[in-house]
């Protein structure tokens, strides 16, 4: 999916938040993706606290990060083939240290981001598990308040209470956040489309999954 940069304005409301949401789709990445007015969108915002989610051992003699949106086709085949491969025979082997990275193309994206994060590191790779395997129903339930609200049925099923998702999802700051986090990261990594991935800081398109093990296998000294 090859869709960033263009400027693209959606109207979010979720529970108690409403704000307008810039989000990219084609071109150069704009500078600060969530505005309200002329002057937010020359404001710094401060991503220190948003936590990359990690798989595998800390000194793994390999990084793999992975750029994905959880609307994007391409992204959900990916975790549902290689990334399997890739977890069983490198990631919990202690070969490779993994991070996941979202991308957000829209504004379905973003919200399934907050769902995925809303319990935490421990449960995040699981719930994006079912956010993926979920895909082609929730992305297509209709508007967005059923979209949303099939996001939060998969909340529910990881065992979020209603109170901690409602808060989640209408968390306005952590939004216009993870989207400024998230274009920091694309920009100085040369994201262009999802899924995309950098290999001890070598960037790789998507792929076979032999072809990524072979790049792995080379970076082990294989």
């Amino acid at each position: 999916m090859n869709r960033l940069g263009t400027l693209v304005f959606a109207g979010v409301a979720i529970a108690a938040g409403a704000y307008w949401l810039t989000l990219p789709s084609q071109g150069n990445l704009p500078a600060n993706p969530l505005v309200g007015s002329a002057e937010a969108q020359q404001a710094e915002i401060d991503t220190s606290s948003i936590v990359e989610m990690v798989q595998g051992a800390e000194d793994a003699p390999v990084e793999v990060i992975e750029y994905a949106s959880y609307t994007c086709p391409h992204c959900a085949a990916f975790h549902e083939g290689p990334y399997k491969k890739l977890k069983a025979d490198f990631i919990d082997t202690g070969k490779v240290r993994f991070i996941y990275r979202e991308v957000y193309f829209d504004r379905y994206g973003l919200w399934a981001s907050m769902v995925a994060r809303c319990a935490g590191p421990e449960k995040f790779f699981g719930i994006s598990d079912l956010i993926y395997k979920g895909q082609a129903e929730w992305s297509r339930a209709g508007g967005p308040a059923e979209i949303a609200e099939e996001l939060r049925k998969i909340g529910r099923l990881a065992g979020i209470e209603n109170d901690k998702l409602e808060a989640c999802l209408g968390d306005a700051t952590k939004a216009q956040t993870l989207v400024a986090w998230y274009q920091e990261h694309a920009t100085r990594d040369d994201i262009n489309s999802t899924p995309s991935f950098m290999i001890n800081g070598k960037k790789v398109e998507n792929q076979a999954y032999d072809g990524f093990k072979a790049l792995i296998e080379a970076e082990l000294g294989n």
